[in-house]
């Protein structure tokens, strides 16, 4: 298969998505306003309670068997990877960039999530059904490619709010700790010199330390048993606290909840039975999913072009700060994948799998997550910095993700 078909082949995907995500963008202007804050918002949560949960659940339970898991374990791993790698770059561009804090967990978040969803959700169907794609027969090539996408969606989701979500809320934090300190230090210093004005201090006026016995006051010393409760104390409070740290509820996602049911529908023989196929009892249930998840991509990309416009009128960013992440998002991780993977496959790791291993290296090449977006509206922590870093990491993806599919493409063609 030549070089110049690949191409094609890779760039009409690519080309839908541009087409779609500028139709969104478009809506979303103030002169036309079809898709403006208010219609993204409700259309969001419509996307991510209802349909993506159907995309991935009725997915996962076609193509997900015993069989299919023991191919398929790679791929949290590969995502963890590239987690880790990703997070290690970023931490390098913070040492170089120097950007302030509120922008450092912005910065590793960036580097280190890829949109493991919905740009593969988009990219797979759409790569499956060109002429020239090496993997096959469409039909069974885009039922296969999409479990894989919806394994991925379900995994990233899990990195990404237990991972990227706690790196942005220990920045902000520290970034409002410092603005606090800053405060307290100045009015200090103004609480000082008023009292240097009369040459004293209210130190002076207070009573030296004298023992609480000889105050008549009860003793601080604590028994064995009072201490032993007091531990006790401290350490339900720990775990209340690392509770709501952890946030169980942003851990489980309506994807990761939609991607346990599809699991379990495909791994248990008596509901998959009932459920799967063309003569199941309860097919119905799984159709009405189908019908549900399909409009999940297409609204997913018009979303995307909305978000996108806010970065054409967002603040400006340090500019070494956007190529570091450029760099390593569409440069430096991919060239990392193709090592990770190849080395998987001798190792005898990942299975001869095309499609599979094309997943495994599409990976480590997507633009960062859209969802980092979402978090920094959570805790206010360079919400305009993030809209012009997705508006040109996105633009600048047209042309990478042709160029990395192509290649891809030959790779495991």
């Amino acid at each position: 298969m030549g070089l110049l078909d690949l191409f094609v082949a890779a760039s009409m995907p690519v080309l839908k998505v541009l087409l779609v995500t500028g139709l969104g963008l478009i809506l979303a202007l103030d002169r036309i306003d079809l898709l403006g804050d208010d219609a993204r918002k409700h259309l969001n949560n419509i996307v991510f309670f209802v349909f993506s949960p159907a995309l991935v659940s009725s997915n996962l339970a076609k193509t997900i068997t015993y069989e299919s898991m023991k191919k398929l374990w790679f791929m949290p791993f590969n995502i963890l990877i590239t987690f880790i790698i990703g997070s290690i770059l970023g931490w390098a561009v913070l040492q170089i960039t120097r950007p302030s804090q509120h922008l450092r967990g912005l910065v590793v978040g960036c580097c280190a999530a890829g949109n493991l969803g919905n740009m593969l959700l988009i990219i797979i169907p759409a790569v499956c059904k060109e002429k020239g794609s090496p993997f096959g027969d469409p039909g069974i090539c885009h039922t296969y490619g999409m479990g894989y996408a919806s394994l991925s969606m379900a995994v990233g989701a899990i990195y990404l709010w237990s991972y990227v979500y706690n790196i942005v809320r220990i920045s902000s934090s520290k970034s409002t700790k410092e603005v606090e300190i800053n405060d307290s230090s100045a009015s200090r210093s103004s609480r000082e010199g008023s009292i240097s004005q009369f040459g004293t201090s209210t130190e002076s006026l207070l009573p030296s330390k004298v023992p609480p016995e000889q105050l008549g006051l009860p003793s601080t010393r604590f028994d064995h048993k009072t201490q032993q409760a007091h531990l006790g104390t401290k350490l339900k409070q720990y775990m209340e606290n690392l509770s709501k740290k952890i946030n169980l509820k942003t851990l489980l996602a309506p994807s990761t909840t939609g991607a346990i049911a599809g699991f379990i529908v495909g791994l248990v023989p008596q509901i998959r039975k009932l459920m799967i196929g063309d003569v199941a009892p309860l097919r119905v249930i799984e159709n009405s999913a189908i019908l549900l998840g399909d409009g999940a991509i297409p609204l997913l990309t018009l979303i995307m072009g909305g978000n996108l416009l806010k970065g054409l009128t967002g603040s400006g960013i340090q500019k070494s700060l956007l190529v570091g992440i450029i760099v390593v998002r569409y440069i430096i991780l991919p060239l990392i994948g193709i090592v990770v993977v190849k080395g998987a496959i001798r190792l005898g790791l990942v299975q001869h799998d095309p499609l599979y291993q094309f997943v495994l290296l599409l990976q480590f090449a997507l633009p960062p997550a859209m969802n980092i977006g979402t978090i920094t509206q959570l805790f206010g922590a360079g919400e305009s910095e993030c809209s012009v870093i997705m508006l040109w990491a996105y633009a600048l993806a047209s042309i990478s993700l042709t160029l990395w599919t192509t290649f891809f493409m030959w790779l495991v063609a």
